[in-house]
């Protein structure tokens, strides 16, 4: 690929062999070897994290200062610069050491860029990873720079990255009356798109008036997932550590609204499903016997390390673990909706309902209340198909891969 504007533009489908890490290059390295023009003689504000890296691992921001980009500020978003901040957790201002540039939280006291952080910038760079799932606040970071730089006649370019978990979508689609930081676009749970093509579709559906580039990622199909690409995985937030984590976040984030654990703390977050109370035997003989694609269950102990949830303490949990054994099969979005009607099911005066949380992550309260009155689980995600149908129609002409 050469020039930004040679990207590729196949949907999904069949899975092709897996690039080389030469053939794949994020949009940090596509920049500097393509069209640095973009940033060349501008002063750059730069919006990352730990996992902005190029194709062998080195910061952007090293990146940035080698080729003579004048870095002026760096932004973070949740989980600030260095990605150790605890999930929700409000991350102060600061300054890098190894650089001496200021670091501007971008969750914490504000959530948008104000005029005095963006004093003196011609141009901002956003190069966060996204983790693939709805319910996560990076587009929502994203677009609110996009708005405040666009306010104040600054061009936004987005580095961008691959979908980690691939081009599949899956899952229902946000109601927008449910709109909030962990679901901010009428997109599915596992929505199928880069952060660029997603700040494309919120720069059309948010109407934000930004002049907006984005850097595409040089080699990528949206058949691959992200061990496919040769690029060095780096996890996204903390408590999404492997790629197998990733691949089940968009159907277990859900329990993030019940009284039971994901793991947060544990060794595999996201991964499994427990609490002190659960009758593990009797919830995995359902699973298994449903019959789902792609995946398999397993019983676990787990006890987070502290902060972990926040559920139960440092006490042990009995659960039930999930591992991919087929990517091209497996739905993490009905699985989880089966989950979680076997768990209320079995146990319904514990299952503990966070009805505003749980509504924020399911975009609307339609899945909790068909839950709670006892649908059976194909029939609750029965509608979900034709939503996803209408909205590949919608972002088809967006998409750059």
């Amino acid at each position: 690929m050469t020039g930004l504007l040679a990207v590729l533009a196949g949907c999904g489908g069949s899975a092709a062999p897996p690039a080389s890490a030469e053939q794949v290059r994020p949009g940090i390295d596509v920049l500097l070897e393509d069209s640095v023009h973009l940033v060349r003689g501008r002063r750059v504000g730069l919006v990352t994290n730990q996992a902005g890296v190029d194709a062998h691992g080195v910061s952007d921001v090293d990146r940035l200062l080698e080729a003579g980009v004048d870095l002026v500020a760096l932004f973070s978003p949740e989980h600030g610069f260095r990605g150790t901040a605890d999930p929700g957790a409000a991350v102060a201002n600061t300054r890098d050491s190894a650089t001496g540039l200021p670091i501007y939280s971008l969750y914490g006291q504000t959530a948008s860029p104000t005029d005095a952080m963006l004093s003196g910038i011609d141009v901002m760079l956003v190069d966060l990873q996204d983790a693939g799932a709805r319910y996560y606040t990076y587009i929502t970071t994203t677009a609110s720079v996009m708005s405040a730089a666009g306010a104040r006649g600054i061009p936004v370019v987005v580095l961008d990255r691959p979908d980690p978990i691939g081009g599949t979508r899956q899952g229902n689609v946000l109601d927008t009356a449910f709109r909030s930081a962990v679901g901010f676009l009428r997109v599915p749970m596992r929505h199928g798109l880069t952060l660029g093509e997603l700040s494309r579709l919120a720069r059309r559906e948010r109407r934000i008036d930004v002049t907006l580039t984005v850097v595409p990622v040089g080699g990528w199909r949206r058949s691959m997932a992200f061990d496919q690409t040769g690029l060095p995985f780096v996890r996204p937030s903390p408590n999404l550590p492997t790629l197998e984590s990733l691949f089940h976040y968009p159907g277990l984030c859900l329990f993030e609204g019940t009284a039971l654990s994901v793991g947060r703390g544990s060794s595999a977050p996201f991964e499994q499903i427990g609490a002190p109370w659960l009758d593990a035997a009797a919830v995995l003989a359902a699973m298994r016997a449903a019959g789902l694609p792609g995946v398999a269950f397993d019983s676990v102990r787990f006890t987070p390390v502290a902060p972990g949830d926040g559920k139960f303490g440092d006490s042990a949990s009995v659960g039930v673990r999930l591992r991919v054994t087929d990517r091209a099969r497996y739905d993490p979005t009905v699985t989880a909706v089966y989950l979680l009607a076997t768990v209320l099911r079995r146990h319904p005066d514990r299952f503990g309902w966070r009805p505003a949380a749980f509504d924020r992550l399911a975009g609307g309260p339609a899945l909790r209340r068909a839950l709670e009155a006892g649908e059976d689980p194909a029939a609750v995600v029965a509608g979900w198909g034709a939503a996803v149908e209408a909205f590949d129609a919608r972002v088809r002409d967006l998409l750059l891969y």
